[in-house]
């Protein structure tokens, strides 16, 4: 998990590009990582969902990334 909201939003971006519709998991493990989620929430105006049980694999074009 990044430290800063900037840097979330900037790794985030590159799941979803021109035009596509991008997916980016977030692990939270701790209370600094919950309030890097809370400040790219109040910042960008956006509400972050938690994960559903179910996700439609059929509307992503699958392709990893292990950083």
């Amino acid at each position: 998990m990044p430290d800063s909201a900037d840097t979330y939003l900037h790794r985030v971006g590159r799941a979803g590009r021109f035009g596509t519709k991008g997916l980016a998991i977030t692990f939270v493990s701790c209370s600094t990582d919950v309030d890097v989620l809370n400040n790219v929430q109040s910042r960008f105006e956006i509400d972050i969902k938690q994960l559903p049980e179910q996700i439609d694999t059929s509307t992503y074009n699958m392709c990893f990334f292990i950083h």
